[in-house]
């Protein structure tokens, strides 16, 4: 079981209990200001701001909230010099966190020559972005620069996750990506690889070790990868379109509104996807490891 402590503000604490409001626990840890468990992951906000993540998946949780420790703050020192004017293959993944939809993961390439392009498209952190806005610009960069976006549907992810956790099926996934996309773009060859981190540098090598073919020119490692370089704005646009796009067809073939993320809405339908099918059904939708079975068990 791996851990992480971040050190956040009051506003920043209050914006961590209300994204985990379905994960809460009933439990008072002494001197805390709430406690939540995610997918195996435990989290606990004390009153003197620190924020303890326990768990398979506890480095990757921690790091969706773009806090660095001192080991990040290293990766991200050691960045090469005007890092955003270089170009660039980043990358990036969307749909990690959503109980239903797939793991879509990116590779994109942004150099030099295409930076000002992609400046002018407004390619920028998705979050900042609306569903629309995704969509459109994520067509848009397709026709502008080299890309290569790998789809993981959920009966596949269901299939391999009892031998992959969460975390090794995003370095394949991120590795592949990268992999075919440098093969793509050869004999051009970029500055650097950046990779929107999403656990250690070293559990990344851990991992990558047993893929069959690695990448072998360097990879930065950088949470809020996006801010650093377009080339992974652009790969997260991409992904977030594809994986609003499967979502979309998801709710087309259900008759009903397929939602994002691992709230209450999850559950509702999951247990109604279990009364139509069972766990048939449901596996071709969701990614089954997820509290959110569980919970849609119970419900029914």
């Amino acid at each position: 079981m791996s851990s992480a402590v971040l050190k956040l503000t009051k506003t920043e604490i209050q914006k961590l209990k209300t994204y985990y409001t379905d994960y809460l626990l009933n439990k008072k840890v002494p001197y805390s200001e709430f406690s939540a468990k995610k997918n195996g992951t435990s989290i606990t906000a004390y009153t003197s701001g620190k924020v303890l993540f326990q768990g398979n998946n506890a480095e990757q949780e921690a790091a969706r909230w773009g806090k660095t420790g001192a080991a990040n703050t290293k990766k991200e020192n050691s960045l090469p010099k005007d890092f955003a004017s270089l170009s660039v293959l980043g990358s990036d993944e969307v749909g990690n966190g959503s109980y239903f939809g797939p793991l879509c993961v990116c590779a994109a390439y942004a150099d030099k020559e295409h930076l000002t392009a992609l400046k002018k498209l407004g390619v920028k952190d998705s979050k900042m972005l609306t569903d629309g806005q995704i969509r459109k610009m994520a067509e848009a960069i397709k026709e502008l620069i080299p890309y290569k976006l790998l789809v993981l549907h959920p009966e596949k992810y269901n299939e391999i996750q009892p031998k992959y956790n969460a975390v090794r099926m995003k370095v394949a996934l991120h590795n592949q990506a990268i992999r075919i996309l440098l093969e793509q773009i050869s004999p051009s060859k970029p500055d650097a690889i950046l990779i929107d981190q999403f656990t250690s540098e070293a559990n990344y090598m851990k991992y990558v070790k047993q893929e069959t073919k690695q990448v072998d020119q360097k990879i930065y490692f950088v949470t809020k990868g996006e801010q650093y370089h377009l080339s992974v704005a652009a790969a997260s646009i991409i992904s977030r379109a594809s994986f609003l796009e499967e979502l979309d067809k998801a709710s087309l073939e259900l008759g009903a509104k397929v939602p994002s993320g691992a709230g209450k809405p999850s559950d509702e339908l999951a247990a109604k996807l279990l009364r139509q099918g069972g766990m048939n059904l449901l596996s071709k939708y969701a990614k089954l490891h997820f509290a959110n079975t569980e919970k849609a068990q119970k419900l029914l």
